[in-house]
């Protein structure tokens, strides 16, 4: 066994742990969602999904006497959301895949993303982020020579964790793409990611208040958010989301306040790019049947976010490659 994976592997624990702790601490309670899902299971682009099949058929996954297509989960908000009336904080750790094209230093096929659902609002949503990357950093900090090493954290990483300040900047999306001279709707590049991060002195930043991907705008849009991102009450034409940056982790957390209002929620999903993509697949509003259902119950104001860890891990070790940043690789990336 190479010694870097074994670093690595103590340094993924580590991370969890820390972060686990936090929540607990939090009063969060966890779940374990399903892995094999319908289309509710996907962050933002249907096409990105892993389809699952049985003996080479893919409609077998059976449901309320109907076979249907399932796939590999890449996120577990939806189900996360249900429970959030309930059980007022949630989380859950597992894994997220990606059916993307490419191979490159930032994207991973499979990795452990971390993601939490809370009553509550946007404001409060930030400040949880802000704290668990910051109680990482002072955790880390507070370890012995010995661990870090063991860990493979080098004394620059130590210098570099040590300049991390909280509060996080914060600047919205409108104002990032004037300091990046891009254009409006335009998604922000790993590059610019970067360029932002150096404009604030190496420290993490939210970048918020995305365009809402179904107000009427002159133009069309690039940015594509998931449906149920509530919009700015003072202003619709954006949403209250937020990414977070970290130096050499890019975009490492997806965070927003959730529309609690069901007949906003089907508007917006049947209006997103998502759903007309899906359609096309052959899917309808049935695939959220359940998620509708079951926030038919009861819906209350709540928000929520996921933390790709392998992205926190390349951050604290600053490192360039993702692949550098997990201990297993899937096979398409080690063939790749």
């Amino acid at each position: 066994m190479k010694k870097n994976l074994v670093k690595i592997a103590r340094l993924e624990s580590f991370v969890l742990n820390s972060m686990r702790i936090y929540l607990k601490k939090q009063e969060f309670i966890e779940l374990i969602p399903p892995k094999i899902v319908r289309a509710s299971g996907a962050c933002e682009n249907i096409d990105t999904l892993f389809e699952v099949g049985v003996n080479k058929k893919f409609q077998w996954f059976k449901e309320k006497g109907r076979f249907l297509n399932a796939y590999l989960s890449q996120t577990a908000q939806l189900y996360l959301e249900a429970f959030t009336p309930f059980l007022d904080k949630v989380y859950s750790i597992g894994p997220s895949f990606r059916a993307e094209a490419g191979n490159d230093n930032r994207h991973l096929t499979e990795f452990t993303m971390v993601e939490i659902e809370f009553k509550g609002g946007f404001q409060e949503l930030l400040k949880y982020i802000e704290e668990i990357i910051w109680s990482i950093c002072q955790d880390i900090l507070g370890l012995s020579q010995k661990s870090r090493r063991a860990m493979g954290i080098k004394k620059s990483d130590i210098s570099s964790l040590k300049k991390i300040k909280i509060p996080f900047p914060k600047i919205a999306y409108k104002q990032a793409i004037e300091i990046l001279k891009l254009n409006f709707g335009e998604d922000i590049s790993s590059d610019n990611e970067r360029k932002l991060t150096k404009q604030f002195n190496n420290q993490p930043i939210f970048i918020t208040h995305f365009p809402n991907p179904i107000w009427k705008y002159k133009k069309r849009i690039k940015v594509e958010k998931f449906f149920n991102m509530s919009p700015n009450p003072f202003n619709p034409a954006y949403i209250l989301s937020a990414d977070l940056i970290l130096p050499y982790g890019g975009e490492a957390v997806g965070a927003a306040q959730r529309v609690h209002k069901l007949q906003t929620i089907i508007l917006r999903l049947t209006k997103s790019q998502m759903f007309q993509r899906l359609k096309k697949k052959g899917g309808s509003i049935e695939d959220f049947k359940w998620y509708l259902e079951k926030i038919k119950e009861k819906i209350v104001p709540h928000a929520g976010c996921g933390f790709g860890v392998a992205r926190i891990i390349k951050f604290i070790k600053r490192e360039e490659n993702i692949k550098n940043c997990v201990t297993f690789l899937s096979n398409q990336e080690i063939l790749i």
